[in-house]
């Protein structure tokens, strides 16, 4: 496995200014040996001008939050991440890498869940470039293999959980733990692209749906369980009405009432609290006991 080792490139400010000064020189003396007549020190003085543009080619740029990979006849020499005007021997391969973070949404995936119920899920990541030698040489496009590492990460993580846990909150699903889910799915897509060079800073779901073949069908089922459950809490609040109101009119004696009246005021009671419809109202014009 190849390592990234910093390569310490010279300053090129002092360098172009050397370089242009020497090939200025050799020049004027070009052409001060043509006015002489002498050919073959003219001659070398253009091989020395040649010589030295040839220089001046090793000169290259490095921006902020960038590297120039630096390699010779294939062999990797170092990575200058120093930022400003910096020189090399000419003769090395000066490849760019940013080092800038980046970040790309994967494509809607179509999976099963743990439940094999089949969902659509995308996710949004977030990473940049550590290790330049591992980017360049250890994997063939570092960006290609960041996005298809990425999804394959994506959909064996879905395939680990339900969609819903069903308000049971001892399963972990992707829709109720949003922020456990990013984590594993950080971690995971990290172990695929360690040998790229690549840290992942962030992985969220970006898209999480079922597919439209049972969309509907889960519809379906949501709603039905946020109906049991509004029927148990509105339950749970009419029982405690009903056990208060005994208890208020036993203990100001307004009415004393048997077990069978109890039972039939009781019944009442839920009916009235726990309908769907407003009551009618019904006058009693006899007694109690009639």
């Amino acid at each position: 496995m190849i390592r990234e080792r910093e390569y310490g490139a010279v300053s090129g400010g002092a360098v172009l200014v050397g370089l242009l000064t020497v090939g200025a020189f050799l020049f004027w003396q070009f052409v001060v040996n043509i006015n002489r007549h002498a050919p073959g020190m003219a001659v070398g003085c253009m091989l020395g001008v040649l010589f030295t543009v040839f220089l001046l080619t090793g000169l290259f740029v490095v921006n902020p939050n960038e590297a120039r990979v630096l390699q010779l006849f294939g062999k990797y020499v170092g990575s200058a991440k120093v930022a400003g005007l910096r020189y090399a021997n000419p003769l090395y391969r000066k490849r760019r890498i940013s080092l800038r973070i980046r970040n790309f949404e994967s494509g809607k995936l179509k999976v099963n869940d743990l439940d094999g119920n089949p969902i659509e899920i995308a996710a949004v990541v977030v990473w940049k470039v550590v290790d330049t030698a591992e980017a360049v040489f250890e994997v063939d496009n570092y960006d290609n293999y960041v996005h298809v590492q990425s999804e394959s990460a994506l959909r064996n993580m879905a395939t680990s959980y339900p969609y819903d846990g069903h308000d049971d909150a001892a399963v972990m699903s992707l829709r109720g733990n949003t922020t456990a889910i990013a984590d594993h799915l950080r971690k995971e897509i990290q172990e695929r692209l360690a040998r790229a060079g690549v840290e992942v800073v962030e992985a969220r779901i970006s898209h999480l749906a079922y597919a439209p073949e049972i969309a509907a069908a889960m519809l379906q089922r949501q709603q039905a369980g946020a109906i049991i459950a509004a029927r148990s809490r509105i339950v749970e609040g009419a029982v405690g009405m009903v056990e208060m109101a005994l208890d208020l009119l036993s203990k100001k004696n307004v009415v004393t009432l048997d077990e069978e009246r109890k039972a039939a005021m009781v019944s009442n009671l839920l009916v009235v609290l726990c309908g769907e419809r407003n009551t009618q109202p019904i006058v009693n014009a006899g007694t109690l006991h009639h």
